[in-house]
């Protein structure tokens, strides 16, 4: 991301705070820059080191977790839970309508890629859910895949 994408992608981050009448303090916009600067998504303590070495300053680990509670419930970033790592939300700085975020991680180089479902194939995945006897609790899926530069590289 260069300097003017990021510049932009905070400051929509920060309107969507204000519409919301949560604040973007100085760490989390912080916290923020951090995975939006990262090609892959971040642990708390690898966030804690990044901190330290970006801006500085030593950050505990458990306010990194808050940190991240607060992006993650104002929809700038996503927790992947099959991983317990966190990355900066795709469509920050975009005027549409967000879909539920489904995640393409690669197995081999961590590459990951936010893409949107269809409303309708999550109204059947919780169809079939509940069909099952279960309910859903989160929409989100995360599938493990290759990237095209790691499949590229193994067909070689």
């Amino acid at each position: 991301m260069n300097a003017s994408q990021l510049k932009r992608t905070l400051s929509a981050a920060e309107d969507a705070c204000r519409s919301t009448g949560a604040r973007l303090t100085d760490k989390r916009r912080n916290v923020l820059t951090i995975l939006l600067r990262s090609r892959k998504p971040l642990s708390a303590y690898e966030i804690v080191e990044c901190y330290k070495e970006e801006f500085g300053e030593s950050i505990p680990a458990m306010s990194v977790y808050r940190m991240l509670d607060f992006l993650a419930e104002e929809n700038l970033a996503h927790k992947l839970n099959s991983e317990n790592k966190y990355l900066a939300c795709a469509h920050i700085a975009c005027d549409h309508r967000h879909q539920t975020p489904q995640f393409l991680i690669c197995g081999r180089c961590s590459k990951v890629r936010e893409i949107g479902i269809k409303p309708e194939v999550i109204a059947t995945l919780r169809d079939t859910v509940e069909s099952a006897g279960f309910f859903l609790q989160t929409s989100q899926l995360e599938l493990d895949c290759l990237c095209e530069d790691c499949a590229e590289r193994s067909a070689a």
